[in-house]
């Protein structure tokens, strides 16, 4: 960690990329390290095997656990309904077999549906306490804009919601303005500004800063650990997405949204480097 480039919410671009920091981690990491990256390279395999049920021909993302050859062959396998858990997680082949009955289906998502797989396999099996409460949060963060959105349009907000958890639990349950989440949830009113942006592109910045500062303030006291690999890849994968933006407006725009985030989040003033 302590030869990697340092990266901010305002940069644009990263000195290293995701292939390259795995490449030079791969002879340093223990087994167990190794066990909690796989989650962060498993999320790049499910969008993977989406694209390649809607298109065998499509491009896919190479930073994943599995090669062409294994997509094709956990493919086959779940249309021959010769499910073998030991080689691929289970919810991937559930999800190629059913893939061709829901596609057609009316409101049917199928990255989403893929998300939220993804999402509960991490949190149920990720050996990592932090890695687990990060995807909780990534789907927490996701079914309360969405009831927030849901409830704002008059839609139904229970046919937004994905997982069964405290926090859907009292999503599906409460009239409240806030589905009386501020109340056992700080970051709830964070979110609630941000479903109030009309600029679906600086909403999801939005969204992207506040969950950089969430990793930032897990890994303040742990920069040597594999939390901190963790989080720096997560971190690295934001920038990339960024970089798809105008470099001007984005930095000015992060500058606007960090500053903001400043006076409320619980984050060390020295850590956030400027």
């Amino acid at each position: 960690m302590a030869g990697l480039p340092d990266i901010t919410l305002e940069d644009t671009k990263s000195g290293v990329s995701i292939s390259d920091l795995r490449e030079d981690l791969d002879g340093t990491l223990s087994d167990y390290d190794k066990k909690v990256m796989y989650y962060f390279f498993l999320k790049n395999d499910c969008m993977n095997l989406v694209k390649l049920l809607k298109n065998p021909e499509a491009e896919i993302d190479n930073n994943g656990n599995l090669t062409m050859e294994q997509y094709v062959d956990l493919m086959t396998s779940a249309r021959e309904m010769n499910f073998n858990v030991h080689r691929y997680p289970s919810f991937m082949s559930e999800f190629a077999r059913n893939y061709n009955y829901n596609k057609d289906k009316e409101g049917y998502f199928p990255e989403d549906d893929m998300l939220y797989q993804f999402y509960k396999y991490a949190i149920e099996t990720c050996p990592n306490k932090m890695i687990r409460e990060w995807y909780k949060l990534n789907l927490n963060i996701a079914n309360i804009l969405t009831a927030f959105l849901a409830r704002k349009n008059g839609w139904n907000v229970a046919d937004f919601i994905q997982g069964d958890n405290e926090v859907t639990e009292m999503i599906l349950t409460n009239n409240t303005k806030d589905f009386d989440l501020t109340h056992e949830y700080d970051y709830v009113v964070d979110l609630m500004k941000i479903v109030d942006c009309d600029d679906p592109v600086e909403k999801e910045k939005k969204i992207d800063a506040f969950k950089w500062l969430w990793l930032e303030e897990q890994t303040f006291f742990n920069i040597f650990s594999i939390e901190a690999v963790f989080a720096y890849m997560c971190k690295l994968d934001m920038l990339f997405r960024w970089d798809k933006l105008d470099v001007q407006k984005g930095q000015e725009t992060f500058r606007q949204i960090v500053d903001n985030l400043r006076g409320e989040a619980r984050v060390p003033e020295e850590f956030i480097r400027k």
